[in-house]
């Protein structure tokens, strides 16, 4: 789950980071919305500072589409995509990707596909090819199939010892539970045994669509050039995905505090409960709250109490996540056996004195210089440009808001924060899961074994 959550926290802090300054009118990007002759809609930004091309997209429904009882589909399909399409076998494209600097990855998140494509402009028309092929006739290869498989089950048995990795399978797998949001990304042994080349063949057929493709280009070229790429890239493949169920997630266990004992000096800690919607008219100000209350700052008041004063952990953060399908605040932290408890009495008192007082005027102020200040050290290259449109894009932005969105971050006032916070802060609902071995911390529910992370099957003899 941690890269999940991180994926939707840079997200986040992408679209936290400011726009330009007041004497530049907050101009920071000329975004071209456009939709192709083929279904596609695309974002573009030219830019001829230098010869290179970036192409971000993404496919809605991630892991909706991998089996209930075969997790890790879209995770084998994300990384042998690049193995091989058409006529070239895994070699020969790797080969062409290595010697013409084009850079192509794939990854399966919860609530899409996503992918992404550099090239420099002399070789743009290679590397359209080559991504146009992975997606439309990705060979799957039997030899490329077990390779990977075995490279994501050590993966995954070096996870099983690593806290950090424990502590985000169990918050998923139990804060989600019953939802397709539970299930892990990467798979399992159980279901590494079992699935089958048509199994990733489906997952493609189902997934890969125009109707759920969403696609940002930034560099080197013309709009006309671009959406001609797109439709060169993009046009054949189906125009309707195929139907999947993507309900709404309710968050489980509020308020109740899960262990999972791992025998480890520190305990790794997640507590997280429901925030707000990315459309909703108080996000500007959460955001402020959030960073305020366990932002990246060392000023933040949950990294000052707990880790400046005290010295109990090494860094303590909080987030918001938004999802289609879910929406919440989280903090992550670790701290000594003997000393966890200190830290999580600490931080919910830091979450009760924020939803009773609000913000000072210096908290404010600090926080919106701070998130009106840094948007173009976020977008410096067409990578950055790229990968920021197609996160605004998936959320139901207009291509104008990154120009308009300090100015909605300015208007924020104290009430205004401290309303969103009564609203979001509640101490006693909070699901805190724990990794280690805590000492002094009554627990509610205490696992044996990480959720979603079953035995494999028996060899037979």
């Amino acid at each position: 789950m941690i890269r999940h959550f991180l994926l939707a926290f840079s997200l986040l802090a992408l679209l936290a980071q400011p726009a330009m300054a007041e004497k530049t009118k907050d101009k920071v990007l000329d975004i071209e919305a456009v939709k192709t002759k083929s279904g596609v809609e695309a974002w573009i930004v030219e830019d001829r500072t230098a010869p290179i091309i970036a192409i971000s997209f993404s496919f809605e429904g991630g892991l909706s589409y991998d089996p209930e009882d075969k997790p890790g589909v879209g995770r084998l399909v994300s990384i042998l995509l690049d193995e091989g399409a058409e006529k070239m076998k895994s070699q020969e494209f790797q080969g062409k990707l290595s010697d013409n600097a084009i850079s192509m990855s794939f990854t399966a998140g919860r609530d899409a596909f996503y992918g992404r494509l550099l090239t420099i402009t002399k070789n743009k028309d290679l590397a359209f090819g080559l991504l146009r092929s992975a997606l439309t006739a990705p060979r799957f290869d039997q030899d490329a199939i077990e390779r990977m498989k075995n490279s994501n089950v050590a993966e995954i048995k070096d996870n099983m010892g690593n806290p950090s990795w424990l502590v985000a399978r169990t918050f998923n797998g139990m804060m989600f539970e019953g939802h397709y949001y539970s299930r892990p990304g990467f798979g399992n042994l159980a279901s590494m045994a079992t699935i089958t080349r048509r199994d990733l063949q489906h997952f493609v057929g189902e997934q890969f669509a125009r109707s759920v493709l969403k696609v940002s280009i930034s560099g080197d070229l013309t709009k006309d050039e671009a959406v001609a790429a797109i439709d060169n890239i993009f046009g054949s493949l189906p125009e309707k995905a195929g139907a999947v169920d993507m309900p709404p997630a309710e968050l489980k266990y509020p308020g109740k505090t899960i262990l999972l004992e791992l025998d480890t000096p520190q305990t790794f800690v997640i507590a997280s409960e429901k925030s707000i919607a990315r459309t909703d008219k108080d996000w500007h100000a959460a955001m402020i709250m959030n960073y305020i209350l366990g932002g990246s700052s060392f000023s933040a008041r949950l990294m000052r109490e707990i880790r400046e004063k005290r010295g109990l952990t090494y860094g303590v953060y909080s987030a918001l996540g938004t999802m289609k399908s879910a929406n919440l605040i989280q903090v992550n932290m670790s701290a000594s056996n003997e000393k966890v408890e200190e830290a999580l009495r600490l931080m919910k008192q830091e979450w009760e004195s924020m939803a009773k007082d609000g913000p000072t005027a210096e908290e404010l102020q600090d926080a919106k210089s701070f998130l009106t200040g840094s948007l173009l050290l976020q977008l410096t290259s067409n990578s950055d440009i790229a990968s920021s449109m197609n996160d605004m894009q998936r959320d139901g932005l207009d291509p104008g808001y990154i120009n308009k969105r300090n100015s909605y971050l300015r208007d924020v006032t104290i009430a205004d924060v401290k309303r969103v916070s009564e609203e979001i802060l509640k101490a006693d609902d909070l699901t805190t899961i724990l990794v280690g071995k805590p000492k002094n911390i009554s627990v509610d529910i205490l696992l044996d074994k990480p959720p979603g992370m079953p035995e494999p099957p028996a060899e037979k003899p």
